[in-house]
This record gives structure tokens, sequence and C-alpha cells, in this order.
């Protein structure tokens, strides 16, 4: 889904072993996009500059600002000025306020109290799924992430995110922000009316509130990650009924939160 046409050529100074040398380094692009809802500026997203639609309509959808596809008539990107044109099939008023505003709110029902943008409050759900996966599943799933980010190795300046099922990668994107990488996988999925229930979500970057949030939007119950999460991450993970899985490497991997998802700790439990 990206390739090396999101990176330019740039001459560096390069130190190796003591030496000086002037290369051309690959080097990732920033594009700021403008989001236009009904003519009235909605939010700029700083991005890679590819799969912009997806991109738009996996923000909106996240942002609470629509709930499918369906309540988009039209999506205009002017790629040389920075600017998308959405607009929806009924005319509404945005209140910027609402999309931005924070407040404290009991998690989907629970007792605890976290910290919610009043859109994730309306959007974000406990996933319903019977998936399960296998311990061997998940690290060949992080290797197949990895291996197929040309961007990524060639620059290290961008995040992954892959959407899959427990035998393979389906859909991959990737972007210099983490969360736009899951937008664009967000509006793949609200685009094309893909179930994911059945699927789940392995990425590159670290677990955090947001990162949580996105994939309930999303619906996927098992989340991948290669990096750590965070203390109000797995708070979510647990209320928001998602198995969240950090430090996938080396063979190794941490299980958080839900762990009857992970086929050999289940088979276990019920041995034991």
């Amino acid at each position: 889904m990206s390739n090396l046409a999101d990176t330019i050529l740039k001459p560096v100074i390069k130190v190796r072993q003591g030496q000086f040398l002037q290369e051309d380094d690959v080097i990732v692009t920033e594009y700021p996009l403008t989001i236009f809802l009904n003519d009235e500026e909605f939010a700029t997203v700083v991005c890679t500059p590819t799969n912009l639609e997806e991109l738009v309509i996996g923000f909106l959808a996240s942002e609470g600002a629509i709930r499918s596809y369906d309540e988009i008539k039209q999506v205009s990107i002017d790629t040389e000025q920075g600017f998308a044109y959405v607009d929806l099939q009924k005319q509404t008023q945005l209140q910027q306020s609402f999309y931005s505003k924070r407040r404290i709110t009991s998690c989907c029902g629970k007792s605890r109290q976290s910290f919610y943008f009043f859109s994730d409050a309306r959007t974000a759900r406990p996933v319903q799924t019977s998936l399960k996966i296998g311990v061997a599943q998940c690290l060949r799933l992080m290797e197949q992430l990895q291996s197929a980010s040309v961007i990524h190795q060639t620059t290290g300046g961008v995040h992954n995110a892959a959407l899959c099922t427990p035998e393979q990668v389906e859909l991959q994107y990737a972007d210099i922000g983490r969360h736009n990488a899951l937008d664009k996988i967000y509006g793949y999925c609200l685009r094309h009316q893909l179930h994911t229930a059945d699927k789940l979500l392995v990425f590159s970057g670290r677990l955090s509130s947001e990162v949580l949030l996105k994939a309930a939007k999303i619906g996927c119950g098992i989340l991948i990650s290669k990096s750590a999460p965070t203390e109000l991450a797995l708070q979510l993970a647990e209320e928001l009924n998602i198995t969240a899985i950090g430090f996938v490497r080396n063979e190794n991997m941490n299980i958080y939160t839900h762990p009857d998802r992970i086929a050999e700790y289940a088979a276990k439990k019920v041995g034991s």
C-alpha cells in the first residue's frame, strides 16, 4: 500500500567509523492535508501522502463526524494544494468543541473513570469477537509486517499497521503518524464494507490509549504490537474487550489483557 514514492533523496553527511561521507539518503515525506467538511474547515492532518481518501474517511469516522461510508456524498482531494473536500449526504453544522473537548466518563458502563474525547465515548464500544490466535501466528504476523515494510526498512521514519487474519496479512499501510496508519485501515474497511470481527490488527507503534480506541472503533478484538503499552491503554483494553499483546519480538511477547483469545493459553486453562 506504500512505496518509495512517499520519499525523497537528500544529500547528507554520514559519519562512519570516524570518516565523513557525503551520500544521498532516503527521507520520508511529511505532508499537511487540510480537510473541509461541507465546505467548513474541520482539521489538518500531517501524514504520508498516499491513500489519502482512505485516511480522510477513516479519520472522519474515528472522530465521530460520520458513522458509515454511506453518509459521504463525495470526496475530492487537491494533492497540489493539500486540501480534501468532503460533502456529506446531509448538511450538518460542525461544533469543533464537540470533537476536541475531553470529558471524564464512566468507561463503557464500568465504575472506573477514564479520559475520553466526547466523540470517543459515542463511537468506541466493547468489541465482540470469537477470534482466537496461536503464539506462533502472532510472531509470524509481526515478522510479515516488518519484512513487507520497504519504507521503514529504507528510512526508519514510518509506522506500519496491518489488518490480518490469524494466517496472513490482508491489508497494510505505512504513515509517519501511527494514528494515520490505523485511520487508513479504518477508511478502507468502511469504503469497502469489510467485516472486521474476524480480523486482528498488527502494529509497529506504542500501544497508547488513542490506539486502543481506534482498534475498538475498527472492531478488532486482538491488537498485536512490537512495542510497549501505556497504563491507560491497558485499562481501556480491559474495558473494551480487546486482547492487547506487546513486545512481540525475538520469539517472545507479552499478553496484557484478555489472554483467553490466545489458543495455547485457553487450552492450558481448560486442562488445568
